[in-house]
């Protein structure tokens, strides 16, 4: 009988997603309320329901945990999905799909709480602030100068320079109403205003570069 007839045991045993995801969501809950330091792999463990050989089964340290945590919230509000192209689709509906997104991602409670943790730990530990930035908001400028590749070569839009562009569209979406979000000034954008906000950032950015 061939082997690969027999159930997977051993090492090569499937991992439980389930299991996994418990990890995660305890590491970011942990890492929010105690910090990087202070969240330990067995207090995440405990958090998650699960053996601390389970947590080191499926991420392999606390580096690696901390950075597909931070992969995961990103990718609740912006999967990879969203920066598809479909031929059929207008442009300026996936750019407000992202817009939206991407507002929503940036003005959620969690994630308020994790760049001010990050902007307190960015001077004592920079090869945490670098895992941080590689595993979200790298991962979502890629994403977004990878799509505006395609458009530019789709003729959909006219872009010389599609890294930039990712950084000026995130930016705008930003605006000052982040910062002072950030910073305790305010609340967030929400409903009609964060609509709004959204839609003027969009028209703005296909002003720039919409096709002649």
């Amino acid at each position: 009988m061939s082997n690969k007839l027999l159930p997977a045991s051993g090492p090569g045993r499937p991992k439980d997603p389930a299991k996994r995801q418990a990890i995660l969501e305890a590491a970011k809950t942990l890492f929010l309320r105690h910090g990087y330091d202070g969240s330990s792999m067995d207090a995440i463990a405990a958090e998650a329901g699960v053996s601390k050989l389970t947590v080191y089964s499926h991420f392999t340290d606390k580096e690696t945990l901390f950075s597909a945590a931070v992969k995961s919230k990103c990718e609740e509000q912006l999967p990879e999905l969203f920066f598809e192209l479909p031929e059929a689709v207008a442009i300026e509906s996936v750019l407000l799909n992202i817009g939206r997104g991407f507002h929503a991602l940036i003005n959620s409670r969690e994630s308020i709480e994790l760049h001010r943790l990050m902007v307190t730990l960015g001077s004592q530990d920079p090869k945490l602030s670098q895992i941080f930035f590689d595993a979200g908001p790298q991962r979502i400028l890629n994403e977004m100068e990878r799509l505006l590749s395609k458009a530019d070569k789709a003729g959909k839009l006219c872009i010389a320079k599609p890294k930039h562009a990712a950084e000026h569209f995130f930016c705008l979406i930003k605006g000052g109403a982040n910062f002072r979000l950030l910073i305790g000034c305010c609340g967030p954008q929400e409903g009609e205003e964060a609509e709004q906000h959204v839609q003027e950032v969009v028209e703005l950015f296909m002003r720039a570069y919409r096709p002649d």
